[in-house]
Formats: structure tokens, sequence, C-alpha cells
């Protein structure tokens, strides 16, 4: 959610828009888009398991966007000014107070410094070559790792800079980031705390009480409490994309299609601020509690990367088959210091018919076995992709709920039927999940590695050419062992979860003659 701005942004923009540009020649092209997704969701156990007793619950959510784009020989520009908000979340009338849930998702600027195809360079001596600054997303190949996540509604974005190029087939960026809390005046050195972090927060006596500055709360945070006044520090679920932006980050990407086999490469390091744990003493209660946190004020960053290829070719008559396999590495140091030595896998194979695809598939996501006295961080985290497309549409995994200490395994098949206008879409797919590593129960025994069956149920319906209606309902059974991936305490939750949305969503071209 944002604050601190008004409405009156978006009449600026387009004011500004269309008398920077009204006069440009007709080479020029301007667009100005729309989107309103609005999405009901009945949630009875998403994303984690409920516990017993719990009731389901409702609620509808949306997305507004106006999207601005300027092309030209020399130039693309976008912005996109989107708001975020739940139906109900504010009153029906409200004071400046409340304040407003409007932001920039994106501000970039593409300066083209070398293009073959069009004739308004004299001298180019590669075939595409451009400069892209600014906010933005940042998207390759299947979005396993980098990704939108457009199903979310904030969806996910990155303030960067990126240089493009295409040579001879080749496809190389090359792009790097920097995250900074503050202009840094009148400090000593650039610490960077990591998250949003919220103005207050409970003390260990349960008192909200502001938070101390450059602190990253511990206390109330996922998997995290505090006991008898002091902290217990759970082994958090979530991965580093979920609770910790990173302080700096650099890729390369390299593709290359060879007929009709892709490949693809990717080499990413991402750093992370040190900190130390600290706990500061509440002045504002008489019974007063401490906070527990880290403080990000230390010299240094702990250093991870990532590496692997994606190969991805097609055959067959009429492309009736598809193959997908990658392989990803990822080493160094995790954002808490912890050697690093994880990896990732993924297979599939896709057959098409006329009306019918059919797919095939097995993910692994490596991580820390319970038996194991290594004092290596093996658990794999699929840094800023979009989790929602692959480890079931429930997102018990490395989406909301984060990665599981022990990995996962996902064999999984899909079916998916496209009416013959192209209209009407529907997919069913099941997923069999499965620890990757050894997990204790209470007693110090091993759980079964199985965690559950998911299946999930979609269809989409193109109304006209702006609106899709789309509409979904998952069910999962689980196991017991889906509790310990859980941190939740065993035999207190339900395991016959069930997820269900309908959705609209409407994506107008205000400026199409």
């Amino acid at each position: 959610m944002y604050k601190n701005q008004s409405i009156r942004s978006i009449v600026v923009v387009f004011l500004l828009f269309l008398s920077c540009f009204s006069t440009q020649t007709a080479e020029a092209q301007l667009s100005l888009t729309g989107q309103l997704r609005t999405r009901g969701e009945l949630r009875d156990g998403y994303a984690t398991l409920e516990t017993k007793g719990n009731k389901n619950a409702a609620h509808i959510g949306q997305r507004t966007r106006l999207i601005f784009n300027y092309k030209s020989s020399r130039l693309i520009f976008q912005t996109s000014i989107q708001d975020i908000r739940l139906w109900g979340q504010d009153a029906s009338t409200i004071t400046p107070a409340d304040g407003a849930k409007l932001g920039v998702h994106e501000a970039w600027a593409e300066l083209i410094l070398s293009n073959k195809k069009d004739t308004a360079f004299k001298i180019s001596p590669v075939d595409y070559f451009a400069v892209k600054i600014g906010r933005q997303e940042l998207s390759y190949d299947d979005e396993r790792l980098l990704g939108a996540t457009d199903w979310l509604p904030q969806a996910r974005r990155h303030d960067a800079i990126v240089l493009k190029l295409l040579q001879k087939g080749w496809q190389l960026d090359l792009g790097a980031a920097f995250n900074q809390n503050t202009d840094a005046v009148n400090y000593n050195g650039t610490y960077y705390t990591p998250a949003n972090v919220p103005a207050t927060v409970k003390d260990s006596k349960g008192i909200l009480v502001n938070t101390p500055a450059g602190y990253l709360p511990l206390v109330n945070a996922a998997g995290i409490s505090a006991k008898n006044g002091s902290p217990v520090f759970l082994n958090s679920p979530g991965t580093n994309a979920l609770i910790q932006n990173y302080k700096s980050l650099q890729y390369l990407y390299a593709a290359k299609k060879f007929g009709k086999t892709k490949v693809s490469g990717l080499f990413l390091a991402d750093q992370f601020g040190k900190y130390v744990l600290d706990s500061v003493k509440s002045t504002t209660a008489v019974d007063a509690g401490y906070v527990y946190g880290r403080r990000f004020n230390q010299q240094g960053v702990n250093t991870r990367f990532t590496t692997g290829l994606l190969l991805s070719p097609v055959f067959g008559d009429k492309d009736q088959w598809a193959f997908n396999g990658g392989y990803y590495y990822q080493g160094g140091h995790d954002k808490d210091g912890l050697e690093l030595g994880a990896y990732t896998y993924t297979l599939a194979l896709t057959y098409k018919t006329k009306r019918l695809v059919y797919t095939a598939g097995f993910d692994e996501l490596s991580g820390n076995d319970a038996f194991s006295t290594s004092t290596v961080n093996h658990r794999f985290d699929p840094l800023y992709g979009t989790p929602h497309k692959f480890w079931g549409y429930m997102d018990y995994f490395y989406a909301v709920s984060g990665a599981p200490t022990g990995g996962l395994r996902d064999p999984y098949l899909k079916v998916k039927y496209t009416s013959a206008n192209s209209r009407f879409t529907t997919e069913l797919a099941g997923h069999y999940f499965l620890l990757a590593s050894n997990q204790k129960d209470i007693t110090g025994a091993a759980v079964s590695k199985h965690l559950g069956t998911e299946l999930d149920l979609t269809a989409g319906y193109k109304l006209n050419k702006f609106t899709t209606v789309d509409a979904g309902i998952s069910y999962m059974a689980a196991t017991r062992s889906m509790e310990y991936a859980k941190n939740i305490t065993p035999g207190t939750a339900g395991l016959n979860p069930i997820w269900a949305y309908l959705q609209i969503n409407i994506k107008p071209e205000f400026l199409n003659k």
C-alpha cells in the first residue's frame, strides 16, 4: 500500500504526456492503456493450513492501473501508476488523514543507441543496443527466477539500470540495482533497512510502541515470537525475496535460438546488508517490554550468487512436442551470512493437439536435512520470480508463506483445453508435493516426505477484446507432514484446505483509433 500521494498524480502525469508529445512527428507512437482487475476470493486454508475450528473468509481486491507509453526511434518511455486496495478497506467517506493507496509501479526510459531495423540510424554497429533506466519489471524466460509476479495485486518491480544488446540472434542483458532508504544526509555510510518497516510494533509485553530507527523488528514477524520477555527465533519459512529486500543486485542474462531450440543462461548476484541482533527497551509504558530485532548498521554485505541454464527445444510435426529443462545453482552466503550451497532443476514435456495441451513435469528445490550436522544452508530461494505459476495455485510454497526448510519435490500433470475460437480455456492441474530432505517430528523421528496432493481447476473466457473473466477452485489433501513444513503445532490444523476465486480483468486502450 502506498501513502502520502494523491489521486491528482494521475491527472498531472497524463497532462504532461499530452503536452510533451502532442507536437511530435507522425513516426512517434503514444498509447494510454488502463486496467481494472477485480478479484474475489474464498479462502479456507489458502497459503497455509487453517487451525481447526477457524472459519473461512472472503474478500474482494482490486488493482487499477494507467499505463502511459511513448515510443520513437530514439526513445521508449513508460510510466505505470497503480492503486491497490480491498473493497471496503476505506470508509465510504474518508479524510485526508487516511492517506492514499496510489503508487508508481513503473517509471522507466529506454534510450535506443543503435537499431539496424530503423532507417533513422545512419550508423548502427550492432542490431540493437539500448539503456533502460528506472523503475521496471524484470522478466525472463518462464519467470521462474525473474518475473513480474503479476498474479499479486501489487506485482513486482525493481529500481534498476539494464544494458540491452541484440546481435545476430543473441540477446544479452546486463543489469544492476542499488537500494537505499534515505539520501544519507548526515549519515555515516549507506546502511539499508531491507523492508517496508511498520511505524509501530508490539513489544514483548504486547504493548504497541514506535519502531526504533534502522531496525527490522522480529517480534510478531513470521515464524518469530517472544516468550517470557526473551526472543524465540524459529526457522522462518520465508525466502529472501519475500521477507528481505536486497541492498544491491547485478545480473547477466544471455539467450540464443538455434533453429527451434532456445538456450538461455543467467548469472545473478545479490547482496544483503549485515546486521546485529539487538533489543531496545520500550520507554512508552510503565511496565516496559523489549523490541527485539535486527539492527542494520554494520559494514559490509553478504553476497549470494545464482547461476544456471535453461533449454527449451520444440520438435515434431507442427511443433507438437516441447521440452523444458533447466538447472540452477546457488552459492556464496545467504542474507544471514550462512554459507550457501543449494540447487533447483526442472523437467517438463508438453504434447499439443488441435484443442488440448498435455504437460508432465518434475521440479526439485533443495532444502536442509534435519538429521545433518552441516552448517551450510542448502535451501534454494527462487529469487524474484513468479512462484504462483509453478508450485500450485494455492501458493503453499515459495510465494505467500515461503519455502519449506526441507525443500520441495513436485511431480505434476496438466491438461489444458482451448475452444475453436480461442475465447474459452480451461485447465486441470495436479501436484504431488514431497519434501526434498528429511525433517523431524516432535519426537525426533523422521516425518513422511509426502506433504499433500493439490488439484487446481481454472477457466477463462474472453468477453471482448479488452475484457476477460477467470475463475478457479483448488483443493488440497494435506498430510500431517505439512504441519511440520509450515511450523504449525502438530494435530492443530485441518488437512483439507479449499480456495476459490472469480476475477474480471478489463484492459482498454484509450487512444485506439
